[in-house]
């Protein structure tokens, strides 16, 4: 995917309002911001997310974007530095200036010092983890889900399990009344259940980080649940009369998250056609 090779043309989007934002992305590129998620958009989904890492080509295909735009941020629900970690983000020429807003928004980490930020732990993190354990055991949800600790939030997966959509139903309310007594909330996803603290979501995150860049247009790429909160914030901006910021969504995979499809200005089939996109971006730019 070097500079010399010949890119696809970018895919054209369905709507009105995501051609407006790629044209706004494409006429000035130095005042658009370009976020990503990581987990299924540039990363591909795997049974085990420990063994998740970004999709062949997509560190390439950012370096090549990044320097021609505003900024690149990989806004997702892990922790910061296990995302650049997984990623492979941290010493790339050209991505001198990637920020990484971890935990959707709570943690960041910054290229340009290698550093996280982070809050101190939600209380409640650690009282859920206690207990999880023994609401797992007593719906009979052991065998084949798994515990992901993050830090600030904790994770089940069901995507191993003998029925993962059965196991993720039989969960979903008991962990939803755990999250709910400890001050957390219950973060669904594709075949996980993540329990984690309020006031934070990708919608806040990228709503501050479009604001402290002051840019002009926006790009937007998921495949979650997790992500309709910045789909949000981005058809709020790109409504906000004359003031508002044209922006472009993209989904990742359309098959397991309909609500995201429906919404998406320009849906692609994962993370290989997503990093194809961000390559040809950078090659038109």
């Amino acid at each position: 995917m070097g500079s010399h090779s010949v890119q696809p043309p970018i895919p054209t989007p369905t709507t009105p309002a995501g051609r407006e934002g790629l044209d706004a992305i494409l006429a000035r590129p130095d005042r658009a911001v370009i976020a990503l998620d990581f987990d299924g958009t540039l990363a591909d989904i795997v049974p085990d997310p420990e063994r998740a890492r970004a999709h062949p080509g997509a560190v390439e295909a950012l370096a090549a974007l990044a320097p021609k735009v505003a900024s690149v941020a990989v806004i997702t629900g892990r922790p910061a530095g296990v995302a650049v970690r997984y990623g492979g983000f941290a010493g790339v020429p050209g991505l001198d200036h990637l920020v990484v807003l971890g935990h959707y928004g709570a943690e960041r980490w910054d290229a340009a010092t290698g550093t996280v930020n982070a809050p101190a732990p939600h209380p409640g993190v650690a009282a859920v983890r206690a207990e999880l354990p023994g609401v797992l055991h007593e719906f009979d949800s052991w065998h084949g889900t798994w515990i992901e600790e993050k830090g600030q939030a904790v994770a089940v997966h069901t995507r191993r399990a003998d029925d993962p959509q059965a196991a993720f139903e039989t969960l979903r309310g008991p962990l939803g009344e755990l999250a709910a007594r400890h001050g957390l909330i219950l973060e669904p996803g594709r075949q996980v259940l993540e329990l984690r603290p309020p006031g934070m979501d990708k919608g806040v995150a990228l709503a501050t980080y479009v604001a402290e860049v002051d840019a002009e247009s926006v790009l937007y790429a998921g495949d979650d649940l997790g992500d309709l909160a910045a789909f949000a914030t981005v058809e709020k901006l790109r409504g906000a009369g004359p003031d508002g910021i044209p922006g472009l969504l993209v989904c990742s995979g359309s098959a397991e998250v309909p609500e995201l499809a429906e919404r998406a200005d320009l849906l692609v089939p994962g993370p290989a056609a997503v990093v194809d996109f961000l390559a040809a971006l950078a090659d038109r730019l």
